[in-house]
């Protein structure tokens, strides 16, 4: 299925993305930018942004529309990523970071308290950042859910990725839609502070119907923030996309989830979870 024009992608290399390459490289940290091809890589890093991943670059999942390794990294932490994060936004002197992670069902709390020295160490540097997490799901672990919700950080994201039918074979065995309701749940009953994001692909033979119940679900327990984007086959041997959603449907699908009571969603075919998540979080866009 040849992509259509509309997700045809305009490159844009300059001297602040390759600034960004090279400090990332230095600091050894790993972005979910390249680990999972995203589309948008060149317009984030040449505007100086991009989302770091942490817990290193080997999830223990196995998800069907993800390009990001798997393996088991048998308990692996590098105790300095924290002091290198710091480093990082400093040099690129950010307004707002995301931070996300590999799973690490490995480790006993999912990777939780990594997640939560690596946010305070940012706000002991940053006191006035804006800083975003999109974690996993932890094993749907209280504790660890916890404990990320409760640290200082203003956006607590975890994805549901897609609709309920298709759950099972999108994402790996060990993830489920209600699993991912809870977390998010969950996490928005420990702090009124904080803002709960999730993340929907479409074009993977959903139904209107079964997006629009997403949305519902989300709400209801209490997300505030919604991305919504065109699923694309990372390679051959990830899930075959079944359609390309038009653009005038992303408008709808962000009229429809502004109806149901999102605070803010971006909604459109390259749009992705951590896709210029701060002008979503400033209503920027």
């Amino acid at each position: 299925m040849n992509k259509p024009e509309w997700l045809k992608i305009k490159l844009e290399y300059n001297d602040k993305f390759y600034e960004v390459k090279d400090i990332l490289r230095n600091k050894k940290l790993y972005t979910v930018c390249e680990e999972a091809k995203c589309p948008n890589i060149n317009e984030c890093w040449s505007h100086g942004t991009a989302t770091i991943m942490i817990l290193g670059d080997t999830c223990t999942r196995n998800c069907k529309f993800c390009a990001v390794k798997t393996g088991n990294p048998k308990g692996w932490i590098d105790p300095l990523e924290p002091i290198h994060v710091v480093e990082t936004i400093r040099h690129l002197n950010l307004r707002y970071v995301v931070i996300t992670m590999v799973d690490r069902d490995d480790l006993v709390d999912g990777g939780a308290f990594h997640v939560y020295r690596t946010i305070l160490e940012i706000r002991k540097n940053f006191p006035d950042i804006k800083i975003e997490a999109l974690v996993g799901d932890f094993q749907a672990n209280r504790n660890s859910i916890s404990l990320v919700a409760k640290s200082p950080l203003d956006v607590f994201a975890h994805n549901i990725e897609t609709v309920e039918r298709l759950t099972s074979i999108v994402r790996d065995p060990r993830a489920s839609y209600k699993q991912s309701l809870f977390v998010l749940e969950h996490a928005k009953n420990q702090s009124s502070n904080i803002l709960t994001k999730s993340s929907i692909m479409v074009g993977l033979g959903e139904t209107e119907e079964e997006v629009i119940q997403t949305m519902k679900d989300l709400r209801n327990v209490g997300v505030d923030i919604l991305t919504i984007g065109q699923y694309l086959q990372p390679s051959k041997r990830h899930l075959s996309v079944v359609e390309y959603v038009p653009p005038y449907k992303f408008k709808w699908y962000r009229d429809r989830a502004l109806e149901i009571g999102f605070k803010e969603v971006f909604s459109g075919p390259l749009v992705r979870s951590s896709y210029r998540a701060d002008k979503v979080f400033y209503g920027e866009i």
